[in-house]
């Protein structure tokens, strides 16, 4: 009797377990608002700069000054990606999420690298099959998760929307129309229930800025803002637009304007509202698009919008006038700080134009503003004002002028971080000018199959700090508005930086280290040789009571495309041959047992001589006008010098030699590469491709002389 009552028991148990619902499994936990703004979340990092305050900071100290010798790599992943590797991967409940090249992304196991699945929003196929013109980027600064999904801005335009579960796409939108010269490179923000993102292509055309916000279960648009306004005529479609309107003089709106929104974007759940970063002017040039003068609203500012409705609150500009491209899509970071007794709920923003801004964001009030780098566009910012003081020098109207920072900046996008226990904020810095000038500048403001639209003299040169080094890492006092620490590093361009309890910076380098800094005095108190330049800046969370540390390798962005040439200031140097070296995520734990294989020596590109082809140096000079009004230096480096990230060096390329002219012009013509993000030049012609030809042979000729470096 006893033993049957027990079988009884037990085959109630079994009914009754039955009925109950199944246990939620982790990728269909609902991330919320408040999830997203959880500071003391370790296990997980849920938005692009952790949570929604962008600080990038981790309460977790298991790694820290003491142990950091014993950091080792826990495991790793090798990645197919050739090109760009440049964004924020998420961590939820145990499963690591990362955007690659072309926007795929990847589920991989947090604790194991294991990869889980994969999802491929088919940019190449979206671009062909609407014979879109790309160009510049087709990589991604990271990835959105709101409710159980995640959300992709692609390359191309659209906003994608994916279950995290198995990666099984749920919705997609087209953001803009497909003959405009337009890209998304920028994270997708998700918040209250929406998702908002802006776009980039300032430089490639008449373009005009937007952003705008979607409903992140359906991506239906919910409501747009305009950076500049339009032509008045139409009449305008707010009174922000109206306000602006009175900055901009000339015929502004067929030069579209510009101010394009391709990140720094950040929510600020306590007043409700989206705090973004804008870009600069279409063309650069205030004299080629608003000759008249004026301040320009809303280029280069911080603008605050209500989230719920898109209508404007406040702004700061930044650069007015912007003539430099001193963008202002720098990362937003949120922080209370104490100033003069009170506690202030601040924005803190280092834009590319040299200047620190901490600003009241309940109102927009600059409450501080001083120089991170060395500055001459601006001696100062009026606070009474409100507004920067420009010397005359800086508008070049004398012909030439050396302006610092130059136009990459003194702070690009790559993410700082803050430490709100030490109070301090750490910048990656370029000390870098540039040189402008606008002798018979080029007013014509049409799309022309990709071309550069600046306003200026043949673009602007790179040069050195006159008196900084080429890049640093430095720690930044936000309250007293005073540097704390700097650290000279050998090249511009470092990483994003992340920042920790356990009293770390951690950041990785264009030339392959990745290191850790004490916080408090920038000392160099770990490093790890990844074989490969870095771009992304890293992650760290926590599973199963072990701190891990995620890295993803590889290098990305502008600078590493050459822009600035051969020379010391070129990248090509370091050693990034295009296709040589193994992209990888790696996770780094105290006494980590993974053996990550060596990487391949760094390999300088090699010119290859045509013994068959002789140079005409009539051509060649009208190939290079070719080569640098189509944007070819965007990926192919400055004087056909690659930097190695984005596409081979083309001294070194048989398709430009003697017997190869049909392939070459089934590439430039007929987009024969455009899967691997090589735009189609329809308009180029014969003779066009003849002087291309001529002067890549003419480029590798002289960079294959001995003495000639590279």
């Amino acid at each position: 009797m006893h033993l049957r009552k027990k079988k009884l028991f037990a085959q109630l148990l079994v009914v009754a377990a039955l009925m109950l619902p199944a246990p939620l499994q982790a990728a269909d936990r609902n991330i919320t608002d408040k999830e997203l703004s959880d500071e003391a979340n370790t296990t997980d990092w849920l938005a692009y700069g952790r949570t929604h305050s962008e600080q990038r900071f981790s309460p977790l100290k298991d790694i820290n000054v003491d142990n950091i010798g014993k950091l080792k790599p826990e495991w790793y992943l090798d990645i197919p990606d050739k090109s760009d590797l440049i964004s924020t991967p998420l961590v939820v409940d145990g499963v690591l999420y990362h955007i690659g090249n072309m926007n795929v992304v990847r589920a991989i196991d947090a604790r194991t690298g294991k990869m889980l699945w994969e999802y491929d929003p088919q940019v190449a196929k979206e671009v062909i099959s609407n014979n879109m013109r790309r160009v510049f980027w087709s990589a991604s600064r990271g990835l959105s998760t709101y409710g159980d999904k995640l959300y992709i801005g692609t390359w191309d335009g659209r906003i994608v929307a994916i279950t995290r579960k198995d990666g099984k796409e749920v919705w997609q939108t087209r953001t803009f129309p497909y003959d405009v010269p337009l890209n998304i490179t920028g994270h997708v923000k998700a918040f209250d229930g929406k998702v908002f993102v802006g776009n980039g292509g300032t430089e490639l055309g008449p373009t005009r800025g937007f952003v705008t916000a979607y409903d992140s279960e359906t991506g239906k648009q919910l409501w747009r803002f305009f950076v500049v306004p339009g032509n008045p005529a139409d009449g305008f479609e707010d009174e922000a637009q109206e306000m602006a309107a009175k900055t901009w003089t000339g015929k502004w709106w067929e030069h579209g304007g510009g101010g394009n929104s391709w990140h720094g974007w950040t929510y600020d759940k306590e007043f409700n509202q989206l705090i973004f970063g804008t870009g600069n002017g279409s063309p650069w040039n205030r004299k080629v698009r608003s000759p008249g003068g004026g301040d320009n609203l809303f280029l280069s500012s911080v603008v605050a919008l209500d989230a719920n409705t898109g209508k404007y609150k406040w702004h700061v500009q930044t650069a007015p006038g912007d003539t430099w491209d001193y963008n202002s899509n720098m990362d937003i970071v949120l922080a209370d700080l104490k100033i003069d007794g009170k506690i202030v709920k601040a924005a803190m923003h280092a834009p590319k134009n040299g200047f620190f801004y901490v600003i009241d964001r309940s109102n927009g009030k600059v409450l501080s503003a001083e120089k991170y780098a060395d500055v001459n566009w601006s001696t100062k910012f009026d606070l009474e004002k409100q507004h920067h003081v420009i010397p005359e020098s800086a508008w070049f109207n004398d012909g030439e002028e050396n302006i610092y920072p130059s136009y990459f900046g003194a702070h690009s996008w790559h993410a700082m971080s803050y430490n709100p226990e030490l109070g301090l904020v750490f910048i990656p810095t370029n000390h870098l000018s540039s040189t402008f000038s606008d002798k018979g500048k080029d007013t014509d403001q049409s799309w022309r199959a990709t071309k550069f639209q600046l306003g200026i003299a043949q673009g602007a040169t790179i040069e050195k700090d006159p008196y900084e080094t080429r890049g640093s890492l430095q720690a930044w006092d936000p309250v007293k508005q005073k540097r704390v620490w700097q650290v000279n590093q050998k090249h511009a361009w470092g990483a994003g930086t992340l920042a920790t309890a356990g009293n770390l910076v951690f950041q990785g380098l264009p030339e392959g280290k990745f290191q850790a800094h004490d916080a408090r005095t920038g000392k160099v108190v770990w490093e790890w040789d990844a074989g490969l330049g870095i771009s992304s800046p890293p992650i760290t969370y926590e599973l199963d009571g072990k701190q891990m540390v995620l890295l993803v390798v590889g290098p990305g962005g502008g600078y590493f495309s050459n822009f600035q040439g051969s020379g010391e200031l070129g990248m090509e140097g370091v050693g990034w041959k295009y296709g040589v070296h193994q992209r990888r995520l790696v996770a780094f734990a105290l006494d980590g047992k993974a053996e990550v294989p060596t990487q391949a020596a760094p390999e300088v590109a090699k010119a290859i001589v045509d013994e068959n082809f002789k140079v005409d140096e009539t051509k060649a000079a009208a190939g290079a006008g070719v080569y640098a009004s189509h944007l070819c230096i965007a990926c192919h480096g400055a004087g056909a010098v690659s930097g190695g990230v984005k596409a081979p060096d083309l001294r070194g390329s048989p398709v430009l030699t003697t017997g190869h002219e049909q392939i070459f012009k089934d590439i430039l013509n007929g987009g024969a590469l455009m899967q691997n993000g090589m735009p189609k030049y329809p308009t180029l012609t014969d003779e066009d491709m003849d002087s291309l030809r001529h002067y890549i042979r003419k480029q590798a000729q002289e960079g294959a002389q001995p003495g000639a470096g590279h």
